[in-house]
């Protein structure tokens, strides 16, 4: 099993020294994949979650593939209907090529409806266009001799049922996002249970959890259950552990947690992927891109 990292690409310490630095500080640590997040318009409910300034994650990631020499680099997740399918297609396969076919396309469906308006997309039908759209970029990367594309892995984010069945259907991966053990352990359960009704083989396991390092944790603030990737480094290596037995082929960690403030001081998260890196190793969890 092999971690990643989901870079802040947004907020407002993040510039683009603090970005180069987060790249060659996780590629230097040793994982093997790191990813942004999307937004276009950063209208009041996007801002609540990810404040300005919001770094695009294609042009992002095509600056990092300059900086970097193996890492790979990916979404998580590209908001689909955002975006004509084909500048989605065309955008990624020369991000792909260009990086020498080190692209993970995380997609999902999206949540800011304020966003949907600003864009004029349609809220309501966020789904339908995800799936519409995911069949046309697949098709356009069919055409090898324009689009050039290579296998571009292609992770379907979400919680939902209906996130299952997309990925059963059009992923080559399920990307579930922030979870507490137990639910992921019910809900890959559904996964299988999905794609023996569709009569499909099952998508691999690639979650994403968070990463936050304090003491002992029992339960949310909310009240619900520990999130997966709180708690003590201890905690933190039995739920990859967990998610190893699970079959997770990747996990990504994702080191902020909700105060702008922390995107000014990125030292901090660096220093909890450091231990969680080294303690990976010691328990044969792999961070090294194979």
């Amino acid at each position: 099993m092999r971690l990643g990292v989901n870079v802040p690409n947004f907020g407002p310490g993040t510039n683009p020294d603090v970005l180069r630095r987060w790249a060659l500080t996780v590629e230097g640590l040793g994982f093997d994949l790191l990813m942004v997040s999307d937004h276009i318009a950063v209208t009041p409910d996007v801002a609540e979650q990810y404040p300005a300034p919001f770094y695009e994650p294609f042009t992002t990631l095509s600056w990092l593939a300059g900086l970097t020499r193996e890492i790979r680099l990916g979404t998580t997740v590209l908001i689909v209907p955002y975006r004509h399918p084909l500048l989605i297609a065309r955008m990624a396969a020369n991000l792909n090529d260009l990086s020498g076919g080190r692209l993970v396309l995380g997609v999902g469906v999206g949540w800011a409806r304020e966003e949907f308006s600003a864009l004029g997309v349609p809220f309501r039908d966020r789904g339908r266009l995800t799936d519409e759209h995911l069949l046309a970029i697949r098709a356009a990367w069919q055409d090898e001799t324009d689009y050039r594309s290579g296998h571009i892995p292609l992770w379907i984010g979400g919680n939902s049922d209906a996130a299952l069945r997309r990925a059963v259907r059009l992923g080559d991966a399920w990307h579930p996002l922030r979870f507490t053990p137990g639910w992921l352990g019910e809900a890959a359960g559904r996964l299988t249970a999905c794609a023996a009704e569709q009569g499909r083989p099952g998508p691999a396991l690639m979650p994403r959890i968070a990463l936050l390092t304090e003491a002992p944790v029992t339960a949310s603030i909310s009240g619900g259950g520990r999130l997966a990737g709180h708690g003590t480094i201890d905690q933190i290596i039995a739920d990859l552990g967990q998610l190893r037995t699970l079959g997770a082929d990747t996990v990504v960690l994702d080191p902020f947690n909700g105060d702008p403030q922390e995107t000014a001081e990125p030292e901090r998260a660096w220093r909890a992927l450091a231990t969680v890196a080294e303690r990976a190793r010691s328990h044969d969890i792999d961070t090294e891109r194979s």
